[in-house]
């Protein structure tokens, strides 16, 4: 990562995938890899993070395998030659269920963990600023791969001028469709999520910052709303309203609210009983909005005082899986 921004999250990326880290590894970087184990014949996935765009150099291969009554294999690959493998006896994945997979990049070792809980430590062979690519294959549908700094998330003056990264989409081919289109992440019981749902956004809002949720509408659904707010202000309100088919965007301040924004570019991208992946990523002069991997609008600021933009909160007929701020 360069300086202080954080990079851009790969959204629905098809696998296998390979993809660059921007910056390399650092200390306290934390990637984290949603997606969900297919059911399918194949027994095995990876995910390695190595040193350029072939296979010659992995700093860290991990390898879940669903045979033997399952494990997960952690190996480190130099030269094209691999070192002694270290097992992990448990298997914390299910064929057909998503997952949550963090890896968090410390001074000593990578730390991992599961669907929120402790996996395993793995200690550096070489050197982890080596490290500048991830890849993933195998029996997997990837929703998101998302980079986050956990040492810090600097907050920046709106004024500051930055050259920004897009939200990266991954393309697909033309003329035919995929053998396994991905799918947003299904809903499964999350108690850390209650509706409504409240928190914090470490250092408000800066150039590059990127807010991911994930979650489904519920089946009879008319409205929920997403708001990024300033003390009592609230800057964005992205409000999808099944009952008008639309999604309105609007800001309000000093109790006061602005006008509405409906305009999209294609049809309503959030339906009723699905699953969806919103990303919401601030630029000095906008937010820009991607649903299921899809750039939908931009939304240009109305409170410029970005800092200050440093809680989220979610209601109405929806259900999260996953929020990352």
């Amino acid at each position: 990562m360069a300086g202080s921004g954080a990079q851009a999250p790969y959204l629905s990326p098809v696998v296998p995938f390979s993809g660059t880290i921007q910056g390399g590894l650092q200390d306290g970087l934390q990637i984290t890899v949603n997606g969900s184990v297919l059911n399918s014949w194949e027994n095995r996935f990876a995910v390695n993070l190595k040193t350029g765009f072939s296979d010659n150099d992995i700093a860290f291969h991990f390898n879940p395998r669903f045979e033997n009554g399952g494990y997960v294999v952690c190996n480190t690959k130099q030269q094209g030659c691999w070192g002694p493998e270290e097992r992990v006896g448990h298997m914390p994945f299910q064929k057909g269920s998503p997952f949550e997979l963090c890896f968090l990049v410390q001074s000593s070792d990578f730390k991992v963990t599961v669907n929120g809980s402790f996996f395993v430590q793995y200690s550096h062979r070489v050197p982890f600023h080596r490290v500048d690519s991830i890849s993933v294959d195998g029996s997997v549908r990837l929703s998101y791969i998302s980079f986050q700094n956990t040492r810090a998330a600097p907050a920046q003056p709106a004024c500051v001028q930055r050259v920004f990264q897009p939200v990266i989409f991954t393309s697909r081919p033309r003329g035919r469709k995929p053998n396994n289109p991905i799918k947003p992440p299904m809903a499964y019981h999350s108690p850390t999520y209650p509706m409504p749902y409240f928190t914090s956004i470490p250092g408000g809002l800066y150039p590059s910052k990127c807010i991911i949720l994930a979650g489904t509408v519920l089946p009879g659904a008319q409205r929920f709303h997403i708001n990024l707010r300033s003390g009592s202000d609230i800057a964005f309100h992205l409000n999808p309203r099944f009952d008008e088919n639309t999604v309105v965007r609007n800001s309000q301040i000093y109790s006061s609210w602005g006008p509405e924004e409906r305009s999209l570019p294609r049809k309503m991208p959030f339906t009723r009983g699905q699953g969806f992946l919103v990303c919401i990523m601030c630029e000095s002069y906008c937010l820009k909005v991607a649903v299921d991997g899809q750039h939908l609008f931009e939304y240009c600021h109305r409170l410029n005082n970005l800092p200050a933009i440093n809680s989220l909160e979610v209601g109405g007929d929806v259900q999260l899986t996953h929020v990352q701020t």
